[in-house]
């Protein structure tokens, strides 16, 4: 059983950055790759970043693109998410996710992942 944990949330500025964590227990040694996903009030589940574990290759989403850095601790188990120049737009709900092996959907997509309980983020000027 594979559980995710976030840590960070909270009021940001508009300019700011962000960091948050999520500590992920279990195995997770098959799982194709391990990102965040972003939901704005009222919004569907978008992807923000992610990392493939077979290379650490990421991809991130445009509205994020040059802002934000992934990261994976091997050795503390741990998921960061670093977004700088925050936007009002970056206001809403962030989840990590681990994505279960052997599925092929986008892993900038939602899929059939294991999900943190996800932290709120508001940004405001």
């Amino acid at each position: 059983q594979v559980h995710l944990e976030e840590f960070g949330g909270g009021p940001a500025q508009v300019g700011g950055s962000l960091r948050l964590s999520c500590v992920v227990s279990g195995s997770i040694s098959d799982s194709p790759c391990m990102g965040w996903f972003h939901e704005a009030p009222g919004k569907r589940r978008d992807g923000v970043i992610t990392i493939l574990t077979a290379d650490n290759s990421v991809f991130d989403d445009y509205d994020v693109r040059g802002r934000a850095t992934i990261t994976w601790d091997f050795v503390k188990s741990t998921l960061w998410l670093q977004i700088d120049n925050l936007k009002e737009a970056d206001t809403g709900t962030y989840y990590c996710a681990v994505r279960r092996p052997g599925s092929g959907s986008s892993c900038l997509s939602p899929g059939d992942d294991y999900w943190g309980q996800g932290t709120q983020v508001t940004v405001s000027a």
